[in-house]
């Protein structure tokens, strides 16, 4: 990728293999990335946005639904949990018309908000959550914090939520990074007028010619904030891989 980012289209067609040595155009194609009528600020601006608040919402909610399934005993929690694991065999691609149609109808096409809402929680999320609080959260914490007179809201806060931290971290992680990545969904509901990273990315390809130095200045662009990210949050992974390896 940043071979041939530092490459030019002219290199790249001569050369079917790429130069194991840049070959130093590499800020000028970010030059010509940024100067491109992608609204690259823009769209790097929605992409943390997006996934931010996505992977913030997801954690939460999944935790929540976590803690209900492993600790409270209520009527249908079985069949529930069922349902909910189910539903990642469900391919995405056949909710796109239907949850488009809602998008339309609420007025939220072109809005961030019709990429945010749709991602708030997921099955996978419940499911990770649920597998770790079940071993990792003892019964005898959730008892002895209603002996004390705390309220469910407030054992999940303070109980709840610390214990499952480990896990939260890697959810978070891999959610902003599935959020960070995702087309389909944002190319459709979003489009060219208010897009994300890597619908940006695609527009700087045209109809018929497709210069691949520029678009890879544009992936790696898109890629770096990402590779910050684990670099800084590369201690929580370690923690939360060893965590859920642990517990399991």
């Amino acid at each position: 990728m940043f071979l041939l980012s530092s490459s030019n289209a002219s290199t790249i067609a001569q050369t079917p293999i790429p130069s194991l040595i840049p070959q130093g155009e590499f800020f000028d194609n970010v030059s010509r990335v940024l100067n491109a009528d992608i609204r690259f600020w823009k769209a790097l601006t929605n992409s943390v946005i997006v996934s931010t608040l996505t992977a913030a919402s997801v954690v939460v909610f999944s935790t929540l639904a976590g803690f209900s399934f492993s600790k409270l005993r209520f009527r249908g929690r079985g069949p529930l949990l069922v349902f909910v694991i189910a539903t990642m065999a469900v391919p995405t691609q056949l909710g796109i018309v239907p949850l488009f149609i809602v998008m339309s109808e609420l007025g939220w096409t072109g809005k961030l908000v019709a990429v945010i809402v749709p991602g708030m929680v997921t099955a996978f999320g419940v499911f990770w959550m649920t597998q770790y609080l079940e071993s990792a959260l003892p019964y005898e914490l959730i008892e002895a914090a209603r002996v004390d007179g705390a309220s469910m809201i407030r054992t999940f806060w303070h109980i709840a939520m610390p214990a499952a931290r480990p896990a939260a971290a890697m959810l978070a992680l891999f959610t902003f990074v599935g959020s960070w990545t995702n087309f389909f969904w944002p190319f459709i509901v979003l489009g060219s007028t208010n897009p994300t990273l890597p619908v940006a990315v695609q527009l700087l390809q045209s109809t018929y010619f497709k210069d691949m130095a520029l678009i890879m200045a544009g992936v790696t662009l898109s890629v770096i904030p990402l590779v910050i990210l684990f670099v800084f949050a590369g201690r929580q992974l370690v923690a939360g891989i060893m965590a859920g390896a642990v517990k399991g």
